[in-house]
This record gives C-alpha cells, structure tokens and sequence, in this order.
C-alpha cells in the first residue's frame, strides 16, 4: 500500500479531505507513534482510578441514569460489552458506507487524542478495520445527536468485539468475527472505560457534515453554471453580475458566484445579440438578477459550517475526559449543538438555491415569460410536451427541500430516566440535509437540461464557450432536442453528471477555476 493511499491519524488536526479520502475513497489509516505514546499515558491514568476505592463515571459506575451504581471490578469487562450490546439498538434502513467511514475515522481521532484512556491496541483495532474495508452495518435510527450518536457508534464497536454484521471491501454481508478472521484482526475485549469511549461523540453528525460540505463546494459553483445557463437562454442581461454594482454589498459570497456568472457567460454571442436599442426590458426577473445574491449567501452558509466542522476536528468529544494534569473530570462537550445548528442551516440554504432553480427552469418553459423559445421545448407542441413534466418533478423535489428545511435541532426529546433531558436531534438534521444535498444535486441537473435544450434552440446564436463546453458535455450522454422519448434516464444521466463534477469541470476547462 502506498503511503498516498494512508491517512496519519496522530495529534496534528486531519482535514477535511482527509475525512472524504478515507470515507468516499477507501483510504486506509495509520496511528502515528506519538499518539500511541499519548494514549498509552492516559490509559495509565484510567487504569490507576480503576483500581481506586473512589467511584468514577464510566470506568466504576454505571452509565446515564445508571452512574449511582458502583461495579465491583468482577463485573467490569461485562459492563463495557453489556454497554455496547444494549445501545446498538439502531433500527431501520442501513446508513450509507462513506458514513460509517467517517464516523470510525472521526472516533479514532479522537481516541488518538489521548484524552479518552482507551488502550492503544483498542484504537488499532478500529484502525484496522477501516484499512481493511469492513463497514459495521450501522441504522439510519437511534441517535438523538447527545452523550455522542450512541447507537450508530455502538453498531461500530460491536464490530471491534467481532459481534453483529459488517460489511466487507466488496461490499458484501460478512458477520464481524468471519471478516475479521480473513483480514487478520483479532476482536478486541473492552477493558474498563473503553466501551463508553467507543460511542461518547458526535462523529456521526461531524462526519456527515464535512461530506455535506464536500458535496455542497462543489455544488453552489454548479449552480452557478446552471443559472448562467439560465440567463443566457432567457435572453437576460449580464450588467447586473458587475462588480461594481456586486461591490455595493460586499458579501464574499456573492462576489465570488457573480465573478462565476461573469466568466461562464464571457464571449456568448447569444448575449451580445441583445445588447442594443432592440431589447425593451428594463431588468430581470429576481430568479436572474439575484442569483449571486441566493447561491451567495449560501456559500458563506457554508463557509460558517466549515468553520464550525474545523473547531469539531480538533475536539476531544468524550466524557469523561482525561486531562493533560492526569485529572479525569466529567463534561458535557458531547452535546451536537454546535454541529447540529449548522446542518439545520445548510438544508436551509440548499432549499433556497434549488427554489431558485426551479423557478429559472419554469421560465424557460413558459412561452409568455421565455422569449420566443416554443412552448415547454418542444419539438411540436401539443404533440410533444417537452420538459413539462422535468419542471414538476423539479418542483416535487423542491417542495420536499422545503420541509427538509425544518430545523431538527429545535427539537428535544428527554431519555435515560431525564438524566439527559436535552438533546440535540443534530443526527436527524444531519440524516435530513444528506436527503437536501441529493435533492439539490437533482434539480440542478434537470436546469442544466432544460438550459442545454434552450441554448441551442437558439442557434444560430452563438453560445459562449463555457456554456457550449457544458452542452457538448451532456451531448456525450443524451440527446439534444427533439421529438419526446423516454426522459427519466436523461435526467439520471445528467444527475450522475452533476454530482461527480463533470458539469463543473465542462465549464472549467474554458474559464479556469470557478470561485
């Protein structure tokens, strides 16, 4: 294996491409001595308390409601597995493998931090796992985002016990010990603390987070090339992304998409055909004129939920915790807050920029609104339809963006016998703004479409370069306009498209970078 295709996970802070090489791509880790020798100090410390007189959570107590209970050291290896045995209580659909990725990355970092005392071949373990490609089943239900994403990470460290069903490389349903047995790991017995150390954190939601993150840099430079698209085909105006006027309000955001627009539309002679006495309009509509302003604003969205991702990276998410003095203290740092306000922001701003799509892609079909383009695109109206039905299946994944968008982190539940009477519900939110990204993903991909078809019904107007990279680049997967067929593969096509960045990359190989 080559040392490019490693992760260190030690005490200097991961990235977050860190986090999607090894979640999305496969990457295996590595825990670097430092943190070996850092762990091992900390588990000294546990190890000291454990066999102390003086009662300590997590390591001679019970667990939640449970912590007056005193274990008597007899019984402490059964209460580290009966503690993960009972909380991988998850229920419904698996949650997906690049999920699961990141969340085992994001526990061993913190294990690695050597604030948990959990011993150094346990955090090998879990390290093992990840390079070898086994994935822990893990369920879409059972986190209420506080004391960590307990079930989710307690299907994880069951597997560590080589108990319950994991996943192999391939892909394939494995039972924990068979697939450990064939890469060679050997089970771990969890030894006190260890157990509550495995599923205390907030990895799930954080690991969602920064692939939302990943996914949605990507994205809003999209949306930037699909609402140019959208401009250029409606015969709108270009003045408006100046940066003079853009300068006005000087959000970086909304600089950096009106700097996009400008460049994706740079030389389009369907642009230049109205730039005279000719054309009445005096300006356009808002779903064109403010593009920079919407897709703006959500790039600093995201901008703050990077920031918010960067400070959860270099967290110790434990508890209790072991301090560098040797003091092990009680905390509440496991509380998803932080991260759950951001999700629920996200799915906000996703809803906006594709409610913003939508309307773009509407006008385009409307022969009253669209400027001499035929009714709906058709190749003969009336016999033909179109995109109409594109634009209601847009609509339908917008509506449900909308209610995607319901903060979850507003929400609590109280649990464990209201010891933890307030949670953050920051899983749900991130669980939900995964469905918003998808949903993005889509209806971009119906406006590049539409766009595409309406830019060269056109011609003979010359589009500009960057937009004609993008059309050519869907011409090598669908058809161009007309009579109706069979269009759901050619939104597939175009979805695929959009999410591995080859739209944004067709656009790119005319203008360089986009911001």
């Amino acid at each position: 294996m080559r040392d490019n295709e490693v992760v260190n996970v030690g005490l200097e802070p991961l990235s977050f491409a860190d986090v999607v090489r090894v979640a999305r791509h496969g990457a295996a880790v590595r825990l670097t001595e430092e943190t070996v020798a850092a762990m091992a100090r900390s588990r000294a410390r546990v190890e000291e308390l454990a066999a102390g007189a003086t009662p300590a959570y997590g390591i001679s107590t019970g667990f939640g409601a449970l912590a007056t209970r005193h274990i008597d050291p007899e019984l402490r290896a059964r209460l580290q597995r009966s503690l993960i045995r009972s909380h991988a209580a998850g229920s419904g659909p698996e949650v997906e493998a690049e999920v699961v990725r990141a969340m085992m990355l994001l526990r061993l970092r913190t294990l690695a931090s050597g604030h948990t005392g959990v011993r150094p071949e346990t955090a090998q373990v879990l390290a093992g796992l990840l390079s070898a490609g086994i994935t822990p089943v893990v369920h879409e239900h059972g986190s209420l985002g506080c004391s960590g994403d307990l079930a989710p990470l307690s299907h994880v460290a069951l597997a560590l016990m080589g108990e319950g069903p994991v996943r192999d490389r391939d892909g394939e349903p494995r039972t924990a010990a068979e697939a450990m047995k064939q890469a060679g790991i050997e089970p771990v017995e969890l030894a006190a603390k260890e157990g509550l150390a495995l599923i205390n954190g907030t990895d799930g939601m954080l690991g969602m987070l920064i692939l939302a993150l990943d996914d949605l840099t990507r994205l809003l430079r999209t949306a930037d090339v699909s609402a140019a698209m959208s401009v250029e085909a409606l015969l709108g105006t270009d003045r408006v992304f100046a940066p003079e006027l853009q300068g006005l309000r000087p959000h970086p955001g909304q600089a950096a998409s009106a700097s996009n627009l400008r460049a994706v539309l740079r030389d389009s002679g369907i642009m230049e055909s109205h730039r005279n006495d000719s054309c009445t309009r005096v300006q356009d509509a808002y779903s064109l004129r403010c593009a920079p302003q919407v897709a703006g604003a959500a790039r600093d969205t995201v901008a703050h939920a990077a920031a918010v991702a960067a400070r959860e990276l270099v967290s110790a998410v434990d508890n209790p915790v072991v301090l560098d003095d040797g003091r092990v203290e009680s905390n509440g740092n496991f509380h998803g807050a932080p991260v759950g306000y951001v999700l629920d922001f996200l799915a906000i701003a996703a809803a906006d920029v594709a409610s913003m799509a939508e309307r773009r892609t509407d006008r385009m079909l409307d022969v009253a609104r669209s400027h001499g383009l035929p009714a709906f695109l058709a190749d003969d109206p009336g016999v033909d339809s179109g995109h109409m039905i594109a634009q209601y299946t847009q609509a339908a994944i917008v509506s449900e963006m909308k209610r995607l968008a319901v903060p979850a982190s507003v929400d609590s539940i109280p649990s464990s016998a209201m010891q933890e009477d307030h949670v953050s519900m920051g899983w749900s939110a991130a669980r939900k703004l995964r469905r918003a990204v998808d949903g993005l993903t889509s209806v971009l991909a119906v406006e590049v479409l539409t766009a595409a078809r309406a830019i060269e019904l056109r011609a003979p107007l010359r589009p500009a370069p960057a937009t004609a990279a993008v059309v050519d680049a869907l011409r090598q997967e669908v058809a161009g306009p007309g009579p109706d067929r069979f269009l759901a593969p050619e939104i597939a096509s175009v979805t695929r498209l959009t999410a591995d960045g080859a739209v944004l990359a067709a656009a790119e190989s005319v203008t360089g970078p986009l911001a």
